[in-house]
């Protein structure tokens, strides 16, 4: 399948996945929370492959070999396993506290929700620009550079950073306050994933062990 033909398929599948998960399990399509997260979710996918498309294809070939199947250390299948359960859950409490009005959100709030999922989304675009070797799956590669400057100068970890942003951001899009209980084990799951990472890179990327005495924060800085 070529570059092009993928980036179409997975810029319209995941909308259209999260759209049929949180529509059935609301009971109705009368659901303006759910609506924008679909837009917003399509607009900032395709605005964030597409750039990487033209100017890094590499690096959009790396970022679109993601999943429990594409990962090559047992412990990271199970934790993209966990990760996507962790978000298929979230997805599901959001729509069935829509379903029976459990919380109220304002719409301020949900706008406010959509931010933060479009900022999330993002992410991994700028990641990406300032280190064309970060993918979706936990390897190095030979000739990989240790990225330390720009967004890796605040964390170690910024693309999932973005990763936690958006999670946090959905349930609020969705008009639901229980979906952001998900949110910690979302986060455990991250954090499983990135010791392991960090084992990997402290042992295969020159400089690590360096790099991370110098950038002392993994995802959130001042915080951990």
């Amino acid at each position: 399948m070529t570059a092009v033909l993928r980036l179409l398929v997975s810029g319209l599948a995941q909308p259209v996945v999260l759209g049929v998960i949180v529509f059935v399990v609301a009971g109705t399509v009368d659901y303006w929370q759910a609506w924008l997260l679909v837009g917003v979710f399509l607009v900032s996918v395709w605005t964030s492959n597409v750039y990487l498309l033209r100017a890094h294809p590499a690096a959009l070939q790396r970022r679109m070999r993601g999943g429990p199947g594409a990962e090559t250390r047992m412990v990271q299948k199970a934790v993209m396993a966990g990760l996507w359960l962790s978000l298929l859950t979230m997805l599901v409490v959001s729509a069935l506290d829509h379903r029976f009005g459990w919380t109220h959100v304002p719409a301020p709030i949900s706008l406010a929700g959509n931010v933060l999922v479009a900022a999330g989304l993002m992410a991994p675009m700028l990641v990406v620009i300032q280190n064309n070797y970060a993918g979706s799956t936990v390897r190095v590669e030979a000739g990989q550079p240790l990225a330390s400057t720009g967004l890796y100068g605040l964390v170690r970890h910024p693309m999932y950073t973005g990763n936690v942003i958006m999670m946090v951001g959905v349930p609020l899009a969705l008009g639901s306050y229980w979906g952001l209980i998900l949110v910690l084990p979302g986060v455990l799951v991250l954090a499983t994933r990135i010791r392991d990472e960090e084992n990997l890179l402290r042992a295969e990327l020159d400089g690590y062990l360096e790099y991370t005495q110098k950038v002392r924060y993994r995802l959130v800085p001042g915080m951990w």
